[in-house]
């Protein structure tokens, strides 16, 4: 089993998945993520991009293909080893919020906090930071109920950066919101990102979104078609870096 290379936080080969049905899910996807890159996975519904992250992130176990994180092995994990490095080194954002409605909002966004052993007082002041930088925080005392849908995504948002998590995973992350909103909470998202090291795999449809990302890996059927890498300084048009692989 040949270790990963030290500059990728993140790294998978020869990875399939089938789902409960039979149908394949993802067919010998290869890729490696840089510590502090934004990598988009982009495609069309279908194309294996949430079942990649949740391989990735160990939600579900490979039983065909490796997954490392920083030079680990994760799918050599079993669930409870799994459970934990999710718990302490990644932060998930779904397509949907998802709250716990008898806590408030502060609560909401500190919870992962708290369930990793951080003082209530500590964990209070990390998630209203980030609600507060995601334009939440005068809503920190009230119940998920009293929210908007888009309020509550915020919400989602602002629980998986409070943790300082290594790598962030989001599915869709501004699905709910709307096109103002979804330019905001992703400007709000990359600068956390790049200011706190912070290496991010986010799933989307959306070109607009893609754009943001240091690259993108496009895939179709659950295979990986093309990647497209952002060049480092302006360039005339046409000229971004785009290569084939299988």
């Amino acid at each position: 089993m040949e270790a990963p290379p030290d500059n990728d936080v993140l790294w998978a080969r020869s990875l399939h998945f089938s789902h409960r049905d039979g149908s394949p899910g993802l067919t010998g996807i290869s890729l490696g993520v840089r510590e502090g890159e934004i990598l988009a996975v982009s495609g069309p519904r279908g194309s294996g991009k949430t079942t990649l992250l949740r391989c990735l992130s160990g939600q579900v176990p490979v039983r065909c293909g490796e997954v490392w994180f920083n030079s680990a092995p994760v799918h050599t994990l079993g669930p409870m080893a799994r459970e934990r490095l999710r718990r302490d080194r990644f932060g998930w954002i779904d397509p949907e919020p998802v709250l716990v409605p008898e806590l408030n909002v502060w609560e909401n966004a500190a919870l992962p906090l708290m369930l990793r052993g951080t003082g209530r007082r500590r964990a209070k002041a990390a998630a209203r930071e980030w609600l507060e930088r995601l334009d939440i925080g005068d809503k920190a005392r009230c119940r998920p109920h009293a929210l908007q849908h888009a309020e509550r995504q915020r919400v989602a948002i602002a629980r998986a950066l409070a943790t300082g998590p290594s790598v962030l995973f989001a599915d869709e992350p501004t699905a709910p919101l709307h096109r103002a909103d979804r330019a905001h909470v992703l400007r709000t998202l990359t600068a956390a990102a790049r200011s706190h090291g912070i290496t991010v795999v986010l799933a989307t449809h959306d070109a607009e979104t893609a754009a943001l990302a240091d690259r993108t890996v496009a895939l179709l059927d659950g295979r990986c078609v093309r990647t497209v890498h952002l060049p480092d300084a302006p360039e005339p048009e046409g000229r971004a870096a785009c290569s084939l692989s299988v």
